[in-house]
C-alpha cells in the first residue's frame, strides 16, 4: 500500500518541491539566528560572545561535514539519508526550541548543523535522479532560489517571531516545515536502488576525519576574532594548512577514498570549485560592508538599511529560475561567463556609482550584481552536476556547497578585514562618512580583482561545459 501511494504522488514536481523546501530549511537555519542573539544573551544570562556560538555551530557542522555526508549518501543512498536528514534537523529545532541552557542550546545546534549539511549536500545530488538532464539548468536555478529565499527572510521573520512569541519561536518554526519536506521527500523522491548500497566501496573514516579537522582548523581561523587575526589564528591555519597535506596524502593511500584527487582534473570540477569560492567571497563582501556603507556613509536609518539590503536577495530569488532556463537554452559554460561578467560590472559600480548617486547608485548595482550570481550558481553547478557520475554525485555535490561555504566564511574575514584597512579607521563604527566610503572604494576593487581571476579561470581553465 505504502508503495502504491509513493507510485500515485511521485514526480518531478513534486519531488522538486521536496528538494527545494529542503534547501529553504538548511538556508533559513543560517539567517534566523542571528537577529535573535541580542534576545538569547539576556534570556539565557550569557555573553555575546558566548552566545555566538549558536550561529557558529551551526556553520561549522555543515562545513566540516558536508563532503563526508555526501560521500555516505553515494554509498548507503541518498533517499535514506536525505531522510534521515530532514528527520534530524526537525528534531534537532525541536531541542533548540527547548534547550534550557547554552550549552545544550549549541549542541543542539551543531546537530541541527548536521542535518542541514545533509539537506544541502543530496538536494542537488538528487536533482540528476528527479528531471531530465535538458532540464538540470532550472532544476538548480530552482534550488539556488530556495536558498536565497531562505538567506532573505530568515532576519525578517525571526524579527517578527520574537516581537510575537519569543526566541524559541525562530527554532520551533522549523519543525512544521520539516514534517511537510519530509512527507514530500518519503513520498516523491525515486527509492534506493539496491546497487546504491554495494556499488560504491567503503566510508573513508580516516579521511572524514582529517578533512572535518582540517575544515574546522580554517573555519575557526577565519571567524574568531572576528577579522582581528592573533597568535591563535595563525596556529589554526598553519594546522589547517598541515592537515590539507596530511589528507591528501592519506587519500592517495586509501581504499575508498573520500575524494579521489583526480576527481578535481576530471571535467574542470577543480576551477569549478575555484570560481565558486572567489564568487562567493565577493558576495558575503556585500552583506559585510552594505550595512556600514549605507547606514555611516548615506546615513540611513535602520529601516531603510534593512529595505536596501533586501534587494540584493529578493532580486537574486526573482532571477533564479530564469537564470536556470538560460543554461539549459544556451549552455553551463557559456552561462558560467556571461554571469562573471554581469559580477564584475556589479563590483565595478558598486565601487563607484554610489559616490555620485548615493543609495539609487547602490541599488543599481546590486541589481546588476545579484542576477549575474544567480546565472554563476545555476550554469556552475548545472555543469559539475551533469559531469558527475551517478555513483559520485553526493559527495561532488557536498564540496559544491563546500566550495561556497568556504568562499562565504573567508569572505567574512578576509574582506570585512580589507574594508577595515581602506577606511584607514580604529574603530569603523564609529568612522567618519568618507573613511568609510573610501574603504568601500577598496574593498570592491578588491572584489573586482577577485571576480576577473575567476572570469580568467573560466575562460581558460578546463571548466563546465
Amino acid at each position: 500500500m505504502r508503495s502504491d501511494i509513493r507510485a500515485a504522488v511521485r514526480g518531478p514536481g513534486l519531488a522538486l518541491a521536496a528538494l527545494s523546501l529542503a534547501m529553504l530549511l538548511s538556508s533559513l537555519g543560517t539567517s534566523i539566528a542571528n537577529v535573535g542573539l541580542p534576545t538569547m544573551a539576556e534570556a539565557l544570562d550569557a555573553s555575546f560572545q558566548d552566545v555566538q556560538w549558536i550561529v557558529l555551530a551551526y556553520l561549522l557542522a555543515i562545513t566540516t561535514l558536508i563532503v563526508s555526508v555526501g560521500r555516505l549518501g553515494d554509498i548507503i543512498g541518498r533517499r535514506r539519508l536525505l531522510l534521515g536528514g530532514i528527520a534530524l534537523f526537525t528534531i534537532a529545532s525541536v531541542a533548540c526550541g527547548a534547550a534550557p541552557s547554552l550549552s545544550l542550546l549549541v549542541a543542539a545546534r551543531a546537530l541541527q548543523g548536521l542535518g542541514a549539511a545533509i539537506m544541502m549536500a543530496l538536494a542537488m545530488a538528487f536533482v540528476g535522479d528527479t528531471v531530465a538532464k535538458a532540464q538540470t539548468g532550472r532544476a538548480m536555478g530552482l534550488l539556488g532560489t530556495m536558498s536565497a529565499v531562505g538567506t532573505a527572510l530568515g532576519p525578517s521573520l525571526g524579527g517578527l517571531l520574537i516581537a510575537g512569541f519569543d526566541w524559541r519561536a525562530i527554532f520551533l518554526v522549523n519543525v512544521p516545515l520539516g514534517l511537510v519536506a519530509f512527507v514530500l521527500a518519503y513520498c516523491c523522491l525515486p527509492v534506493d536502488g539496491r546497487a546504491a548500497t554495494v556499488r560504491r566501496g567503503g566510508f573513508d573514516g580516516v579521511g572524514t576525519l582529517l578533512l572535518a579537522m582540517t575544515l574546522a582548523a580554517y573555519a575557526l581561523a577565519m571567524t574568531i576574532g572576528r577579522g582581528n587575526f592573533g597568535s591563535l589564528n595563525i596556529a589554526l591555519l598553519a594546522a589547517a594548512g598541515f592537515g590539507v597535506g596530511v589528507f591528501l596524502l592519506a587519500e592517495t593511500k586509501a581504499a575508498s577514498p573520500l575524494i579521489r584527487p583526480a576527481m578535481l582534473h576530471r571535467s574542470g570540477l577543480g576551477a569549478s570549485l575555484a570560481m565558486s569560492a572567489l564568487v562567493s567571497t565577493v558576495m558575503m563582501a556585500t552583506l559585510v560592508v552594505g550595512p556600514f556603507y549605507l547606514s555611516h556613509a548615506l546615513g540611513l536609518d535602520a529601516a531603510l538599511v534593512g529595505i536596501a539590503m533586501s534587494v540584493g536577495p529578493v532580486v537574486s530569488a526573482l532571477s533564479g529560475v530564469l537564470a536556470g532556463r538560460m543554461v539549459d537554452r544556451l549552455g553551463a559554460r557559456l552561462m558560467v561567463i556571461v554571469g562573471l561578467v554581469a559580477m564584475v560590472a556589479g563590483v565595478v559600480g558598486l565601487a563607484a556609482i554610489p559616490v555620485a548617486f548615493g543609495v539609487a547608485g547602490y541599488i543599481a548595482a546590486m541589481v546588476v550584481l545579484t542576477p549575474g550570481y544567480q546565472l554563476f550558481q545555476a550554469a556552475n553547478n548545472s555543469g559539475v552536476m551533469m559531469a558527475a557520475g551517478a555513483g559520485e554525485r553526493g559527495v561532488v555535490s557536498g564540496m559544491l556547497n563546500l566550495s561556497r561555504n568556504l568562499g562565504l566564511i573567508t569572505g567574512a574575514s578576509v574582506m570585512g578585514a580589507v574594508f577595515a584597512f581602506g577606511s584607514a579607521a580604529a574603530d569603523i563604527t564609529t568612522a567618519s562618512a568618507d573613511a568609510v566610503a573610501g574603504g568601500m572604494h577598496i574593498t570592491f576593487a578588491v572584489a573586482a580583482v577577485l571576480l576577473v581571476a575567476a572570469l580568467v579561470i573560466g575562460t581558460l581553465g578546463r571548466t563546465v561545459r
